[in-house]
């Protein structure tokens, strides 16, 4: 039986995340380290802010922590995953990459094998995000059924499988178009910043200043967002004194948005690496 070309990448990279232990535990920590700190800190702030707001009656109220999980998650797969090319960068310095670009393996076998690295990397992370959500009180999967868990977690598998192969594609893209790490991480800072802070990762997305409202409509992690909230709190709920709906069709479109974006991105990079010549 003939081995697929992508699974040794993909092998490569998980083996080498898990050998190296600072980064496997920095990896696991971060997502902590955000929620911990960053979701107390930030939950106490808007309960002081909003102790005196009625929420409307008849939907589920869920606390800040549980608003904002779902948008940590997804912050924490993109920071993750800009970052992902950046071993790719290091066997291109390192002339590592020369050698696999010179083998027979088809070159879009490269990108695949390191997409399915990064979404299993970014599943790990958010499995630690959500049990340790629970664990300090996030009310995940409240009111489902056993099969609409299964359900829900098909869909959380399914949004974070083209999400994280969207971004990735670009963080490979860089990887291969630059040449130093202080360019690539200079680049990374950049994206990273207005997709971070123009989404509805961690506030609603209505209360956004006019043209970052706008631009948060097109911003894959508002898509993301969305999705995980839509799993893994419901489709009506109230949270920060504001009632949030989300519809089986919206939630489609968001899902083939980034559906679309990968495709179109892993085509330009796929582009970009054929014609590639690395000496």
């Amino acid at each position: 039986m003939m081995i697929p070309g992508f699974y040794p990448v993909f092998k490569r990279d998980m083996t080498r995340h898990f050998r190296f232990k600072d980064q496997l535990f920095t990896s696991m920590l971060h997502p902590v380290l955000w929620l911990v700190l960053f979701g107390f800190a930030m939950a106490g702030t808007f309960e002081r802010l909003l102790q005196a707001s009625v929420p409307p009656a008849g939907l589920v109220v869920v606390n800040y922590l549980t608003f904002m999980c779902p948008g940590m998650i997804a912050a924490t797969i993109m920071f993750a995953n800009l970052y992902g090319g950046f071993s790719v960068l290091f066997d291109k310095n390192w002339g590592i990459l020369r050698e696999i670009l010179a083998s027979p393996m088809p070159r879009r076998d490269l990108i695949i094998g390191i997409i399915l690295s990064a979404i299993t990397k970014s599943l790990i992370q958010t499995v630690i995000i959500i049990v340790l959500g629970m664990i300090l009180g996030v009310s995940t999967f409240a009111g489902q059924s056993p099969l609409g868990i299964i359900i829900s977690i098909a869909g959380i598998i399914l949004f974070i499988g083209a999400f994280s192969a969207a971004v990735l594609c670009v963080s490979l893209y860089m990887a291969f178009t630059t040449s130093s790490p202080e360019g690539y991480q200079g680049i990374t800072t950049i994206l990273s910043m207005p997709l971070f802070f123009a989404s509805n990762s961690l506030y609603p997305g209505e209360g956004l200043p006019p043209g970052i409202k706008e631009l948060a409509l097109i911003n894959p992690l508002t898509h993301l967002t969305n999705g995980l909230r839509f799993f893994t709190i419901g489709d009506h709920f109230t949270a920060l004194g504001l009632a949030f709906s989300y519809t089986p069709v919206e939630i489609a479109i968001s899902f083939l948005y980034l559906v679309c974006l990968a495709l179109i991105l892993f085509w330009v990079t796929l582009r970009t690496i054929n014609r590639a010549i690395i000496t």
